[in-house]
């Protein structure tokens, strides 16, 4: 009797929390997502790192976790010096799976180098982050496949303990489905930023020209994985309403970017300006495109339309002169050949009236 009441208490907790930190609760989609990737960054450093219910609520500054708290002391003092600006993400590290303690991933680069120690973290981030040199201490292997990694820090913040860990079973569940399991990672990590957008992840995979891109994503439902997989992953095509920002831009490009896109992806820049006469507004308004789907482009070249447009007026142009032309000739060349013709005969006569003479 008393094990079917704490059970029932446990199912009425998970379900009151479903309400109040999970995809039910009432903030869910109030806010704008795009351009909230801050600060910007270019290089981000996942170090692995035990599991993710055993953080503490700051990880990278806890005196009882010395690893993370060194790498993050350590970035701190030679930022500066740092040329390609980095940020710091805990990860799971677990014995026996790809990623294990102490293990450092390297995006958008794509390398991992294995058993970071607290002595060797100065001379990893001298050589790998300020010099951009390989480590004198490890080998870098290369990272294969795409990478998710899904903010689960439950001691952080509440909403991303509840949304996050549900995220990466459905993750898992439709990896299996799928037979992706030598292809799409999926790692929890710490706090990423913007606890109200959770569910919150990064996808790092290659975009339809192999480029490597960090991702974001906010208020990510389970319902949202398998379009996460199969248009973002398999495809690199963004999920507008679901998309945070990415690595390697600004806020502001973020917003910027944010405010021309509608759902079918066309960029209304600039159709909205307004028509002007100038030169250099011609010039500008050439670059009409539209983005599509896997990285391809619906761009037409603007300069020529405006070519093919003074093409069609300047024959139009040339039509009205000969059209002029023709109307001339119609009334007035067959006068000027009867002068002519006039005059020829009159010459003749002339001719014959010499030699008679």
């Amino acid at each position: 009797m008393a094990g079917a009441a704490e059970n029932s208490s446990s199912v009425f907790a998970a379900a009151a929390d479903e309400v109040e930190f999970g995809f039910e609760r009432p903030e869910m989609y109030k806010s704008k997502l795009a351009g909230t990737v801050d600060p910007p960054y270019d290089r981000h450093v996942f170090l692995c790192y035990k599991s993710y219910d055993s953080w503490p609520s700051r990880v990278e500054q806890s005196d009882s976790d010395s690893l993370p708290k060194l790498l993050s002391g350590a970035l701190k003092a030679r930022k500066n010096d740092i040329k390609v600006k980095p940020r710091l993400t805990v990860c799971e590290g677990r014995e026996g799976t790809e990623f294990q303690d102490g293990d450092v991933l390297i995006f958008p680069e794509m390398i991992k180098y294995r058993g970071l120690k607290d002595s060797d973290v100065d001379s990893f981030v001298e050589d790998v982050l300020v010099n951009g040199k390989p480590w004198a201490s490890g080998v870098p292997e290369v990272l294969a496949g795409s990478h998710v990694f899904v903010c689960a820090h439950a001691s952080r913040d509440r909403r991303c303990g509840v949304c996050g860990p549900a995220l990466i079973e459905k993750f898992e569940e439709e990896i299996e489905m799928r037979g992706l399991n030598d292809q799409v990672f999926v790692s929890a990590c710490s706090h990423i930023g913007g606890h109200k957008y959770a569910g919150n992840l990064i996808i790092f995979s290659a975009d339809a020209e192999g480029k490597i891109m960090g991702h974001w994503y906010g208020y990510v439902t389970p319902d949202d994985v398998a379009v996460l997989l199969d248009q973002h992953i398999a495809k690199g095509e963004i999920i507008d309403h679901l998309w945070r920002g990415q690595m390697g831009a600004s806020v502001e490009h973020d917003e910027k970017a944010d405010e021309h896109k509608i759902p079918n992806g066309k960029d209304l820049e600039k159709s909205e300006k307004p028509k002007e006469n100038s030169s250099q507004d011609k010039k500008e308004s050439v670059a009409i495109c539209c983005q599509g789907a896997n990285g391809f482009s619906c761009c037409r070249d603007g300069s020529l339309e405006v070519k093919e447009t003074t093409e069609v007026q300047g024959n139009k142009d040339l039509g009205k002169f000969f059209g002029w032309i023709g109307k001339w000739e119609q009334s007035e060349v067959l006068a000027a050949v009867a002068v002519v013709g006039a005059v020829a005969t009159v010459a003749v006569a002339y001719g014959f009236y010499r030699r008679s003479g």
